[in-house]
């Protein structure tokens, strides 16, 4: 809703204020102009990314307008699961323990939590690092690090749909000038023409150097930013799994280091602690 709101705000205030100094809206109606614009910039796009990165874009745009930030009540329901299986890991075998995480959609402790278990990267990140820490052959540090690595990986794999349309918002300025230098080359051929019509030809080649500084600062530009800020909200559930699974790690109690992920998270969607013993004492959302 965010998106749509902007860019009818954007639109309203350049095409009002267009018209209001006298300009006329329909010298902006030039759709080859656009044509070379959009065409050549989604071109250049499929060109320098990957069917994955491409696929990953049309789904990070998705998320950037429906803003699929984690909410409070989705850190609720992972810090709820991580205490209940850090309950687990402390009273119960490690062949128990093994049973929730080999097959989590069959666990009563992960059917508690239907968000998580829809995630399946996060559900695997978890998984995975309880399966190593029930192995008890690695240290806290060395868990650590390796989950440092895997977040930084993650990360990354998450920007890859940010750099994608930052290029394409990058190069738009330049097939804008491209579309323009072509629309003066046509106007060229036109100068035995009337002023009038000259005039015209030489306007719509300008507003190809128009699109293109608009498409890439007023459209493209904005989304880009929008998906890094939704991208790196989602990456941040991570930094709060390993905060709470390291300090376990490092002999807290399960309540207490649950507390230690709580404080990852930002103050603007971070549970207060009367929220966590809620949904820790609950058993789960579900």
């Amino acid at each position: 809703m965010g998106i749509l709101i902007g860019m009818v705000v954007v639109l309203g205030c350049l095409l009002g204020g267009f018209v209001a100094m006298g300009g006329h809206l329909g010298v902006l109606v030039q759709p080859f102009e656009y044509v070379i614009i959009c065409g050549s910039s989604i071109g250049t796009f499929i060109v320098g990314n990957s069917q994955k990165v491409i696929k990953d874009v049309g789904k990070a745009i998705g998320e950037a307008f429906k803003n699929a930030v984690p909410t409070q009540n989705d850190y609720l329901e992972i810090l709820g699961l991580l205490h209940q299986l850090m309950r687990e890991m402390r009273s119960k075998s490690r062949s128990e323990v093994e049973a929730h995480v080999d097959a989590p959609e069959e666990s009563a402790i992960f059917q508690a939590y239907p968000t998580v278990l829809k995630d399946k990267q996060k559900l695997g990140f978890i998984c995975d690092y309880v399966r190593l820490i029930i192995i008890g052959s690695a240290r806290s540090h060395e868990i650590e690090a390796l989950m440092e690595e895997e977040i930084e990986t993650i990360t990354h794999d998450a920007m890859k749909a940010k750099a994608a349309l930052q290029d394409m918002s990058d190069g738009l300025p330049a097939l804008g000038i491209v579309a323009a230098v072509l629309g003066v080359i046509k106007a060229m051929g036109a100068l035995d023409q009337s002023p009038e019509i000259l005039g015209g030809l030489i306007a719509a080649a300008l507003v190809g150097t128009f699109a293109g500084v608009f498409f890439s600062y007023g459209v493209v530009g904005p989304l880009a930013t929008k998906v890094k800020g939704v991208r790196e909200k989602q990456c941040r559930t991570y930094v709060a799994i390993k905060s709470t699974l390291i300090a376990y790690m490092n002999g807290a109690m399960p309540q207490v280091a649950i507390e230690y992920g709580r404080k990852t998270i930002s103050a603007y969607d971070r549970p207060t602690i009367d929220q966590v013993e809620a949904a820790t004492i609950g058993g789960g959302a579900g």
